[in-house]
C-alpha cells in the first residue's frame, strides 16, 4: 500500500514536498515514479527514478524544478517541488514498479506500475 501527503495549496513560485509512504513492499527494490492529473485530462508522467540506480527521470515541464528522491531507511519516496506554476495544479500520485527490471522508456509509461497510492491534491493559485 502507498501513502502520499504533502500536498496543499500554494501560491505561484512557491514550494512543496511531497512524500509517498509504504507498507508491504520495499521501495528499494522498485523503480519508482510520481504521476499527477488535472481536472480534466489523463493522467500524465512527472517523474521516475530507476530500480536498483540513482538514474532519474522527468518530464520536460517539471526539469530543472521537481526532484524525485527516496530514503530506503524510512521506506518513503519523495518529490521536491520548486517554483511552482498554476499548470502544476493536479492530483499527485506515487507508483512503484512490480518485478521485475523495466528498461529506462518503460518508466513513462502507466502501465509500468505495479502499485498505486490514493493521490493528493496540489492546488497553485496564479
Amino acid at each position: 500500500q502507498l501513502v502520499e501527503s504533502g500536498g496543499g495549496f500554494v501560491q505561484a513560485g512557491g514550494s512543496l514536498r511531497l512524500s509517498c509512504s509504504a507498507s508491504g513492499l520495499t521501495f528499494s527494490s522498485k523503480g519508482m515514479g510520481w504521476f499527477r492529473q488535472a481536472p480534466g485530462k489523463e493522467r500524465e508522467f512527472v517523474a521516475a527514478m530507476r530500480k536498483g540506480t540513482s538514474s532519474t527521470y522527468y518530464t520536460e515541464s517539471v526539469k530543472g524544478r521537481f526532484t524525485i528522491s527516496r530514503d530506503n531507511a524510512n521506506n518513503r519516496m519523495y518529490l521536491q517541488m520548486n517554483r511552482l506554476r498554476p499548470e502544476d495544479t493536479a492530483v499527485y500520485y506515487c507508483a512503484t514498479t512490480g518485478s521485475g527490471n523495466p528498461i529506462s522508456s518503460a518508466y513513462f509509461r502507466l502501465s509500468t506500475y505495479a502499485y498505486w497510492g490514493q493521490g493528493t491534491l496540489v492546488t497553485v493559485s496564479s
